[in-house]
């Protein structure tokens, strides 16, 4: 291993080949010594500016992949090379696109609750491909709350802790008629919507009423590749969004889609029932509208729908910021009561992580 002093950093050199390329900013904020970190809890104490932006190293060491630093201040960091091979290696699963000929894969109830080798599976299926579904659920009401040592603790919206949708509840929007539901997520009126939904089916008599699921990124990524004018449209253009009721208003003004720092798709806004009339003297409205339109055909396409039917005890499990759902008309001739209710994928994708930490995975 060989070094290069520069200006501002050091670089690592393996093999004739740059490795990395280490700030001394860099270096000196990420020490772990007992002064700069919390021992009890190894979170940073050390505040970047107690050193000047144009810090220097005054010696360093290197012995057996630990890199040493002495640093004016006679203070001293250690960095192990070793660690920082960790930044290669994905902290989350890769995700599966997937089109109508998807089913979402099914656990038991029970097993999913007390066996933890189900639960992995189970969750690594679910950020895996952003659904699954849950057999053989009680169907008495709100045993959603069954599922929070699992899912974590239910992200409460208004409208209800757990909302009833049904024809004969309290009617606020399309879901509680009989009427055909297109592909949506819920809430887009909030400016940060529920992550994760749970729809449980308590039971199902009514003829039709298949529920539907579209992968949201798969339509996503075809746009980018196909139309990617408009795909940049609906990510920059606000779109206001508004559910509400007698008592109750949620709005939110924000882009259909969400991207981070790398241009990577991480939330699609999506519903068509509560988007609301935008202001025509904005820039660009007659674009968005064209790239609207063709997100719409696709959203409504045969080509992305998966379609199933829940019945009594079956709880359909989404990531709601990936993937729409919807239902097919029904015919109001029988009983047909479905529960739903709120979750967080951060607080599920901590309980995958702490599962596998302790199998040793």
């Amino acid at each position: 291993m060989d070094f290069e002093i520069t200006e501002n950093s050091l670089k690592v050199i393996n093999k004739n080949e740059l490795k990395y390329d280490l700030p001394f900013l860099w270096i000196r904020d990420n020490c772990s010594c007992d002064q700069c970190r919390v021992k009890e809890t190894q979170e940073k104490r050390f505040m970047l500016n107690a050193v000047p932006v144009n810090l220097k190293p005054q010696k360093i060491d290197f012995d057996n992949h630990l890199l040493n630093i002495s640093w004016p201040d006679n203070h001293e960091t250690s960095i192990n090379l070793l660690e920082l091979e960790n930044f290669q290696k994905p902290r989350k699963p890769e995700k599966i696109l997937w089109t109508n000929d998807f089913i979402p894969e099914y656990y038991d109830w029970n097993e999913f609750l007390h066996d933890t080798n189900i639960a992995i599976e189970a969750f690594n299926n679910f950020v895996i491909k952003g659904a699954i579904c849950i057999k053989n659920a009680p169907s008495e009401p709100n045993s959603l709350e069954e599922l929070a040592p699992r899912l974590g603790p239910i992200r409460e919206v208004l409208f209800e802790r757990i909302h009833n949708v049904s024809v004969d509840g309290h009617v606020y929007n399309i879901a509680h008629t009989s009427l055909e539901v297109p592909p949506h997520n819920d809430f887009a009126s909030y400016s940060w919507p529920p992550s994760v939904q749970a729809l449980h089916m308590l039971v199902n008599d009514c003829k039709g009423g298949e529920s539907m699921i579209v992968d949201g990124y798969a339509v996503l990524k075809d746009l980018k590749e196909e139309c990617p004018d408009f795909f940049k449209i609906l990510c920059n253009f606000p779109v206001p969004f508004r559910e509400f009721d007698e008592e109750n208003e949620t709005y939110a003004m924000e882009p259909i889609i969400r991207l981070n720092t790398n241009k990577e798709i991480t939330g699609f806004r999506y519903s068509n029932q509560l988007m609301q009339m935008i202001n025509p003297n904005l820039k660009g409205v007659d674009l968005f509208y064209q790239a609207y339109h063709e997100l719409c055909i696709r959203v409504n396409s045969d080509k992305y729908k998966s379609k199933f039917r829940l019945e009594s005890g079956h709880i359909l499990l989404v990531s709601a910021h990936r993937v729409l759902h919807g239902r097919q008309e029904f015919k109001p001739d029988g009983k047909r009561h479905l529960q739903d209710a709120y979750y967080e994928m951060d607080n599920i994708e901590n309980n995958l992580f702490l599962y596998k930490t302790k199998r040793g995975s």
